[in-house]
This record gives C-alpha cells, sequence and structure tokens, in this order.
C-alpha cells in the first residue's frame, strides 16, 4: 500500500490524535509503574531514574544525528527554568502517587489547564472573556468537590497534586516562549538535561539499593517517559495542539482502569463529580480558545 493510498485511508489529523493518545496511554502506564515502585523506592530516587534513563535515551538516539546543535539554544535561562519547572512537577506528582489513588491524582491533575488559562492573564499578559473566567471557577469548584476541605478525608498528599498542576501550567506557558525560539528536540533535551543533573545530586541522601527488578523497572520508567514525549512531538508533525488538547482527558479512563486492576482502587462519587466539572470547564476553555483564534 502506497504512502498516497496510506494518506487518503487514515487523514493526518487522525494519525496525529492517535499517536497523542497513544503517548498519553503510555504515560499513564508509567505512572502505574512509579506507584508501584514508590512501594520500595524513595519517590525521589524515582524521579531521578525518570530522568536519567530519559537522558540516556535521548543522548543515545539524538546525540549522534544531531550533535552540537542538540544543545545550542537561543534562551538557555528560559530552557533552564522551564526545565526546573517540569521537574517541580513531575516531583510533586510522583511523591503523590506514594500515597493516593492513580485515578485520584488524575482527576486533581486535570485542572492544570484552569492554572494555564489564570496563569496566561499574569504572565503573557492575555485577555480572559467573562465566559472563560466563569469556566475557570467553575472547575476550581469540581476540584474542591474532590479535595472536600475540612472533611479530613482527602490525603494531604492531593495538594502535591495541585501544586503539580500550578508548576505544570507555568512549564507550558514557559513552553509557549520557546515555541518559535528553539527546536523542539533541544527543548526536550534540556527537560532530560537538568532533571538529571539536578536529581543526580539529590538522590545520595534517598538511595535504596536496586536489585536487578528493581532497575528494570527504574529504567521502564525513564525510557517509556523519553518515548512518550517522542511520540506526541511526531503527533504534533500530523496536527496542531488545539486538535489533540480534549484527548489529554483520556487519562482519566487509563488511570480508573490501571488503579482498579493493578491496586484495586476506584475513583469515588465525589472524585467522579469533580473530575467531570474538571473536564467539562477545561473543554470549554479549550472551545472558546479555539473560537478566538478563528476569529
Amino acid at each position: 500500500m502506497s504512502s498516497a493510498t496510506i494518506d487518503r485511508i487514515i487523514p493526518l489529523s487522525f494519525r496525529g490524535i492517535f499517536l497523542f493518545c497513544l503517548a498519553v496511554l503510555l504515560f499513564v502506564i508509567m505512572d502505574s509503574i512509579v506507584k508501584y515502585a514508590n512501594e520500595t523506592y524513595e519517590p525521589l530516587q524515582v524521579v531521578w531514574a525518570r530522568y536519567f534513563f530519559h537522558m540516556l535515551l535521548m543522548t543515545l538516539v539524538l546525540a549522534p544525528k544531531l550533535k552540537m546543535s542538540l544543545v545550542v539554544t537561543a534562551k538557555p535561562k528560559l530552557q533552564v527554568f522551564r526545565s526546573m519547572l517540569l521537574l517541580g512537577a513531575t516531583i510533586c506528582f510522583f511523591s503523590a502517587l506514594k500515597y493516593i489513588p492513580l485515578a485520584d491524582a488524575g482527576a486533581m491533575g486535570s485542572t492544570s489547564p484552569l492554572f494555564v488559562t489564570v496563569l496566561s492573564v499574569f504572565l503573557l499578559g492575555e485577555k480572559v472573556s467573562i465566559r472563560r473566567w466563569t469556566a475557570v471557577f467553575i472547575g476550581f469548584g469540581g476540584a474542591l468537590i474532590i479535595l472536600r476541605p475540612g472533611m479530613g478525608i482527602v490525603h494531604p498528599a492531593m495538594f502535591l497534586v495541585v501544586g503539580m498542576s500550578i508548576f505544570y501550567a507555568s512549564y507550558q506557558i514557559a513552553t509557549k516562549k520557546l515555541a518559535n525560539v528553539d527546536s523542539s528536540y533541544t527543548t526536550i533535551f534540556y527537560t532530560a538535561l537538568v532533571g538529571t543533573v539536578v536529581m543526580t545530586a539529590i538522590v545520595p541522601f534517598f538511595w535504596v539499593q536496586p536489585d536487578l527488578m528493581g532497575w528494570v523497572m527504574l529504567a521502564t520508567i525513564g525510557l517509556i517517559g523519553g518515548v512518550s514525549h517522542f511520540i506526541i512531538i511526531v503527533a504534533f508533525r500530523y496536527t496542531n495542539a488545539s486538535t489533540v488538547a480534549p484527548f489529554s482527558y483520556t487519562q482519566l479512563i487509563w488511570t480508573a482502569i490501571f488503579g482498579y486492576i493493578f491496586f484495586g482502587d476506584l475513583p469515588d462519587a465525589y472524585t467522579i463529580l469533580g473530575a467531570i466539572i474538571i473536564v467539562g470547564s477545561g473543554l470549554y476553555i479549550l472551545y472558546r480558545e479555539r473560537k478566538i483564534s478563528e476569529d
């Protein structure tokens, strides 16, 4: 079958959506392994593995081809700052997974687009309509339903997921600023490099010597993370970010499935209701952003 025939059968945008959904699934698989690894190793050691083996993959695959162009950046300070934001998000999320179910973490993590809207006003000077502000407030209302403040039911580690959402939203804004400055490969390289350097300095204080299966598990975490980022880069060659963004919420389905199969966890009614409200608000914000860009 020729490539032209494939193009007619499978439109480019559909390929991009499929690849993006595959990356989301892989990230959930990675998070599931992280949760399991947290039973034996400290979360900071798991974070180190996430970045170290990602960095190793980047070096083996990209360095021979791109050489020095891989590390050349027009804005090194912004690259480092962006990478530190993602590292902060990773530390918060991996630490939270030690204590809370996958589905709960995924539901609260879905607040990230809401924080992007809020931070875009202050950091990028974007104007947000009353409709989008309403969607943001409704979305945060969904987060409060999950957190149930004052009821003493939710584990305090859930607030680490809130911290992750704030870090990740800031990271996304920094990524926007780098989008037309450096290549995607350079940006993803700095992500792995900064995380590896920082965590290598920290991890000796939390080190637990892995056995053979432990090394395999830790390496798998980093390799899945690296491969997932590559898949997202390829997906964006076929379609744009706004097209695939709604499909990021498929992670909620996978976290519920994996959480139940491997850990016996199911989200309660409050978490499901809060997640529906958050997802609905996020989808409406994406819809309004697309309308504005089309106008």
